[in-house]
């Protein structure tokens, strides 16, 4: 007897099958079939929810990097906390790696997912970087910051952080990385608009590599 289900949670099968054999398998050798017989599914089912493979690939992005999202919008919307915090805390909960679990983000790095991994970098930049420039135009309008492009150094910062502190993408051990991320800091200062060192305290009372 054939299992109707509603449409999103027929969705959410098809994307969370999908990402898992994505995974396992690498993007590249997974076809829609496996997809099909994992679930027990016939491809017009498929189809009547995702054009193609790498449709559901976008969607399956999309649904890890709102993981990412969710928690950052938390953050972003504590007015109490001073921007300064604020802009701290939203940085380091950008770092995939915090969030997505070791187990994943080592699959993710493997040549076989190059595809996933960097639309997964794309997807979290391009949903993130309103909220980070949100946080900086609030410090512009206290006289917190002097930001003049909040959006491009929202992109710059978030971009960097989420390449140069990957160690998928860069070879490096926590001193290199620490050493990165002091430097990340000292440009968001002169981007921001901020005396120089008033970022770092900030950084160490939240974050310790």
């Amino acid at each position: 007897m054939r299992v109707v289900k509603e449409y999103d949670e027929r969705k959410n099968e098809i994307i969370d099958t999908a990402a898992f054999l994505f995974m396992e398998k690498g993007y590249d050798r997974c076809s829609v079939n496996d997809i099909l017989n994992k679930i027990g599914i016939a491809k017009g089912t498929f189809y009547h929810y995702f054009k193609s493979k790498e449709d559901v690939l976008d969607a399956a992005v999309d649904k890890m990097s709102e993981q990412i999202l969710a928690q950052v919008q938390e953050i972003a919307g504590k007015k109490d906390i001073p921007p300064v915090d604020r802009i701290i805390k939203v940085l380091l909960a950008t770092r995939a790696q915090d969030q997505t679990g070791e187990a994943l983000i080592e699959e993710m790095h493997k040549n076989s997912n190059a595809l996933l991994h960097q639309k997964t970098l794309v997807s979290i930049i391009t949903m993130l970087t309103p909220i980070f420039a949100e946080i900086v135009e609030e410090g512009n309008a206290a006289g917190i910051f002097h930001c003049t492009y909040p959006a491009q150094s929202a992109q710059i910062l978030l971009a960097a952080t989420l390449t140069l502190l990957d160690d998928g993408i860069f070879q490096i051990d926590k001193i290199e990385a620490a050493g990165i991320f002091e430097a990340l800091i000292a440009a968001m200062e002169k981007m921001l608009g901020v005396a120089d060192g008033a970022l770092f305290e900030k950084m160490h009372m939240y974050w310790q590599f």
